[in-house]
C-alpha cells in the first residue's frame, strides 16, 4: 500500500482516524518532534477487558500512572543490576533446554533402546535426529520469565502438574485474544451485540487470569511475612519481581496495589515472551538457510568461549557477530510488524500533513526495515551490515523492533540477552541442518505478531567437540 499511495497515509478505519507511516523519516518525526503528542494509547477492548481497564504499562495513556509504572520497571525490575542478579536463572534454564535436547537426541537416535540412552552410546552422537524447535523455545522463555516473576517453572520437567496445566491453558487463551485484531474496536456499535462473542471470551479469560495472578501475589505475601518474622529476614538476591513490588507496597500501598502488581506480571509475560520466542525461531531458520553465517557465529563462540563450558551472559560482549545476526533477524522479521498503536492527544503535523486529535498512529516497521532507500541489499540476510556498530549507532537506531520514543519497550535489554544466550548455546552445543535439500520456508503468519507460518523443524546432533561438556551439564 505504501508503494502505491505513499509513505504517510491518513485513513478512516470504521469510526477511527488512522495515520499509517511507512518511512523512517516520518516515524522519526512522530517519535521526536511529536513524541509527547503520540504518547497515548487508543482505547480497545483488549485494554479494557484483558489489561485492567487499560491500566497496564502497555495499554495505559501517558499520565502519572504510566510514569510511575515506567519508573518502577526501569529502575527496579529491569535495571542492569537487577538483570545481573537474575542472570543465574537465565543460564540455568538455557542449560536445562540444552540438556533436554541432548536427552531426546540420545533417546531417538538409539531407536528407543533404554540401555543405549543410559550409557550415552557415543555412536548415537553421530546420528541426526529431528527437532521441533518452537516448543523448546516456548518452554525456555516462559520458564525464564516466570522464575524471575514468581520463582516458578510451568513448562518441562519438575513442575506442579495441575498448576502448570492451568497456567498454560490461561496463557494460550489470553495470547490468542491479544494477538487477534478486533473489528469491534473500529465499529463500536458491534459491541452492543458482542459481535463474535469477543467480549464474553475476554471477560471469562480475564477472570481466570486475574484469579491465578492473585494467588501468586497472596502466596508471595505470606512468604514475605514469614521471612520478616524470621531473624534472618529475606535474602534480596532471591527476591522475585513479585517480592520486590510487595516490599514497595508496604511504603506506598496506593501506588503499588495488587492490581498494579498483577498488571505488571501480565505486561512482563506477554511483552517478554513473544519477542524472544519468535526471534530465536526466525534466527535459526535464517542460519539454516545461510550455513556460512552459522559457521562464522560458531567460530566466534569457539574462539571466545571454547569447548570446556557452556557459554553464559558474561561472554555476550565479545560475540559481536552473534549480535549482528540477531539485529538482522529483528530487521527482516520484526516481532510486531506494525508497532503497537499510539494515539494523538492533540492536533499535530506529520510530513506536512495535518493530523487531528484522537488519530491512531500505525508505524509499519516491516516496510521500514526493508526500505531500499534506508538499507543496502534490503531484502537480503546480511548480518555484516551491523559490523562496527551497536544499537545506538546510525544503523542500529533504524531498527524499530522494540518501538521508539518515550514508549520504547523497557524490556529490550532483557529480550536481547535471552535471545543471544539461547541462540548462542544452540549454535555452540549442536550441529544443525535442514531436512532435505530445500531451503527453510520463510513464510510469515499474519497477525499482530509475526511468527513463522510453518513451525521450524530441523536436524540436530551434538557437536563432537562439546560432547564431554554436554554430558556434564
Amino acid at each position: 500500500m505504501a508503494q502505491k499511495y505513499g509513505d504517510v497515509l491518513l485513513l478512516r478505519l470504521g469510526t477511527r482516524n488512522a495515520l499509517v507511516v511507512s518511512s523512517f523519516s516520518a516515524a522519526e518525526e512522530c517519535f521526536t518532534k511529536n513524541d509527547v503528542v503520540f504518547a497515548n494509547r487508543p482505547r480497545t477492548l483488549a485494554g479494557k477487558h484483558l489489561n485492567y481497564n487499560s491500566k497496564t504499562m502497555g495499554f495505559s495513556n501517558y499520565n502519572d500512572h504510566w510514569r510511575s509504572l515506567r519508573r518502577l520497571t526501569t529502575l527496579e525490575l529491569l535495571s542492569a543490576n537487577r538483570l545481573l542478579m537474575f542472570s543465574g536463572i537465565r543460564h540455568e534454564e538455557t542449560k536445562l533446554m540444552v540438556k533436554q535436547l541432548l536427552k531426546e537426541h540420545c533417546y531417538y537416535s538409539s531407536d528407543h533402546d533404554e540401555s543405549d540412552h543410559n550409557n550415552n552410546n557415543n555412536n548415537n552422537y553421530t546420528k541426526w535426529t529431528r527437532v521441533k524447535l518452537r516448543p523448546k523455545i516456548v518452554d525456555l522463555v516462559f520458564n525464564i520469565m516466570m522464575k524471575m516473576i514468581a520463582g516458578k517453572r510451568y513448562y518441562g520437567n519438575e513442575v506442579v502438574e495441575e498448576e502448570a496445566k492451568q497456567f498454560q491453558s490461561i496463557m494460550r487463551e489470553v495470547s490468542g485474544l491479544l494477538a487477534s485484531s478486533n473489528i469491534n474496536d473500529f465499529l463500536p456499535f458491534l459491541q452492543w451485540i458482542d459481535f463474535q462473542g469477543v467480549e464474553k471470551r475476554m471477560t471469562n479469560s480475564m477472570k481466570k487470569m486475574d484469579s491465578f495472578f492473585q494467588s501468586l501475589v497472596d502466596e508471595h505475601r505470606k512468604i514475605l511475612e514469614r521471612a520478616e518474622s524470621d531473624a534472618n529476614g529475606h535474602d534480596q538476591r532471591n527476591m522475585t519481581f513479585i517480592d520486590l513490588i510487595l516490599s514497595l507496597q508496604k511504603s506506598n500501598p496506593q501506588e503499588y496495589d495488587d492490581e498494579t502488581i498483577k498488571g505488571l506480571i501480565l505486561a512482563m509475560l506477554f511483552a517478554g515472551t513473544d519477542t524472544s520466542v519468535i526471534t530465536i525461531e526466525w534466527a535459526m531458520s535464517l542460519l539454516l538457510n545461510h550455513p556460512n553465517a552459522m559457521q562464522r557465529a560458531l567460530g566466534e563462540i569457539e574462539g571466545n568461549v571454547g569447548h570446556e563450558r557452556l557459554m553464559n551472559e558474561s561472554d555476550l560482549p565479545n560475540l559481536n557477530y552473534l549480535h549482528n545476526i540477531i539485529n538482522e533477524t529483528f530487521r527482516l522479521f520484526p516481532t510486531v510488524p506494525i508497532i503497537l498503536p499510539h494515539e494523538s492527544s492533540e492536533d499535530c503535523n506529520v510530513s506536512g500533513f495535518h493530523v487531528p486529535k484522537g488519530t491512531m498512529l500505525l508505524v509499519n516497521a516491516w516496510t521500514i526495515h526493508r526500505d531500499e532507500k534506508l538499507w543496502e541489499k534490503a531484502t537480503r540476510f546480511w548480518p555484516e551490515r551491523f559490523e562496527g556498530g551497536d544499537d545506538h549507532t546510525e544503523v542500529g537506531n533504524k531498527l524499530l523492533t522494540f518501538g521508539a520514543g518515550r514508549r520504547v519497550c523497557p524490556g529490550a535489554l532483557l529480550g536481547r540477552r535471552v535471545v543471544a544466550l539461547a541462540l548462542g548455546c544452540l549454535i555452540q552445543s549442536f550441529e544443525w541442518d535442514r531436512i532435505g535439500a530445500q531451503t527453510v520456508d520463510l513464510a510469515e503468519e499474519l497477525g499482530l505478531t509475526m511468527s513463522k507460518f510453518q513451525p521450524l523443524e530441523a536436524l540436530c546432533k551434538p557437536r563432537q567437540a562439546m560432547i564431554c561438556t554436554l554430558n556434564k551439564l
